[in-house]
Formats: C-alpha cells, sequence, structure tokens
C-alpha cells in the first residue's frame, strides 16, 4: 500500500517530536504493508513550509530505514491566501513529489464561495487538487454536496483511514461511507501525526474497504490510485460517480442532490 498524507518527519509541524518517533511510525507503516510514504508536513498559519529542511529530515529519516520503504516529499496545503499565491508561482513546490498532485486542506469555520475558481486556476499551473479529510471537515459534514462541484471540476477526495474504523466519530464515519458509496473516494490514507494516538494504521482500512466493497476497490483506494499521486502518473480509470450532477426538475427550488 501507498500513503500519500503522513506527518512522518520530525520537529516540523504538530507531528513527532524527534527522529525516533518518525522511525517508530515508519516502522509501523511497514508493518502494516505499506511500500511509499508521501512525508506531508503542515504549510499554514502555525507552520512554515521549508522545502530545504523538509528534504534534510526527509533524507536522516530514509537512512536509517534503509530500503525497506520509499520515503517521498508533499504538503498538507492549507488554502490560505499566501500558499495559494504561492503554489501558483511554484507549482511543484508543494505537489506530492513536485509532480503535481496536491493536499488540500479546507478551514473549518468557513469555505470561500470561489473554489471553483481557485481550483481552476490550480488546475492551469499544472496541479490536481485532492481534498483531505472531507468527512472531518464541520462545514462539509453539513454541507457535503458542495463537493460535487470540485469533483465535477477535476478535484480528488482522501479520506482518513481512522475515519472508516470510527476514531473521528460517528459523523465522520457516516460521511465517510457516504462518499464512498457514492464513489466520490479516491485515496484512503492515514494522516497520520504520531506513534500512538494519530497512529499509521491502513491496513484496518484496507480489510474494511475489501470486506465492504471488495478487494478491487480496495486496492484502487490504498494502491493503484496512490501510487497515481505518488509517482506524478495519470489516475486509473475510475467507477462513475453518483448524484455528482443536479437532478432535471421543473421546479427552480426543488433540493439539487438526493442527500
Amino acid at each position: 500500500m501507498i500513503d500519500i498524507h503522513h506527518h512522518l518527519l520530525f520537529d516540523l509541524d504538530d507531528g513527532p517530536r524527534d527522529i525516533e518517533v518518525s522511525v517508530a511510525m515508519a516502522e509501523m507503516s511497514i508493518e502494516n504493508g505499506v511500500t511509499h510514504i508521501a512525508c506531508t508536513p503542515h504549510a499554514n498559519e502555525r507552520y512554515s513550509f521549508d522545502p530545504q529542511l523538509n528534504r534534510e529530515r526527509l533524507a536522516m529519516v530514509q537512512e536509517r530505514m534503509g530500503n525497506r520503504i520509499e520515503l517521498g516529499l508533499g504538503c498538507d496545503f492549507h488554502l490560505m491566501y499566501d500558499n495559494i499565491v504561492d503554489a501558483l508561482a511554484h507549482p511543484a513546490k508543494f505537489s506530492i513529489n513536485g509532480k503535481g498532485y496536491l493536499l488540500v486542506e479546507f478551514p473549518n469555520h468557513a469555505i470561500a464561495r470561489n473554489m471553483r475558481e481557485t481550483f481552476f486556476q490550480l488546475g492551469l499551473a499544472g496541479l490536481t487538487p485532492i481534498i483531505t479529510h472531507p468527512e472531518r471537515n464541520p462545514v462539509l459534514v453539513r454541507q457535503p454536496e458542495r463537493m460535487a462541484e470540485w469533483l465535477r471540476g477535476g478535484c480528488y477526495v482522501q479520506i482518513t483511514a481512522a475515519s472508516l474504523t470510527g476514531n473521528f466519530g460517528k459523523a465522520a464515519r457516516h460521511l465517510a461511507f457516504l462518499l464512498l458509496d457514492r464513489n466520490w473516494v479516491h485515496f484512503v490514507a492515514t494522516d497520520a501525526h504520531s506513534a500512538t494516538s494519530r497512529a499509521p494504521n491502513l491496513r484496518e482500512a484496507y480489510e474494511l474497504l475489501e470486506d465492504k466493497y471488495g478487494q478491487e476497490t480496495a486496492d484502487r483506494l490504498c494502491i493503484e490510485n496512490p501510487r497515481a499521486a505518488f509517482f506524478g502518473e495519470p489516475m486509473p480509470p475510475q467507477p462513475e460517480p453518483e448524484s455528482l450532477y443536479p437532478k432535471q426538475s421543473s421546479s427552480f427550488l426543488s433540493k439539487l442532490f438526493d442527500w
């Protein structure tokens, strides 16, 4: 399996504080059957994003792990004005291994109405947005139908492995499975931050997916699509999403989606 959202690198954000914890998290990932990790430190108001420092920390952890797992770089990219301007000017800076797939995280309190235009501009710059853990975003838990517009525009969606196992509560678990049922999910990743409370347990999520949706779906979400993002390849064919387009209705006030 390939984990494209993982706060593995130490002393950069709210992830591990030292290299020993980073190594422990990498060991846990190997035990889970993970072969590649995109290390994705935050870029937000609290944590600055320093590509050179990130590369140095990655090299230190990779040296400790040898060739038992392959580490790459990405970013937990918060959708704020300064970040967006920087990404448009330097498309390779924040994307996974500099190859175009960009993990984007919305604020918890509000989501701007012009996100379609923002995603369009990022696309023109050669970036493919991956919306991270919408099932944990309070705005999208209340209004998941807002995602349809972004999906129609070419965005992808990543949910958190621990949401499927209930670690983030009933609301997150419910929405995660609802999005899966509608084929609105393209990646499952750990978003791991530690070796304890937010540990990198991708295997349990894979087994849940395999049991409920079959091995083909579990492989697509945990292996095949993540491989495309990690190596900057085109996404493989995806199942047809449901309820992505408004229903035809003669009533202007009718609901657009059958949520």
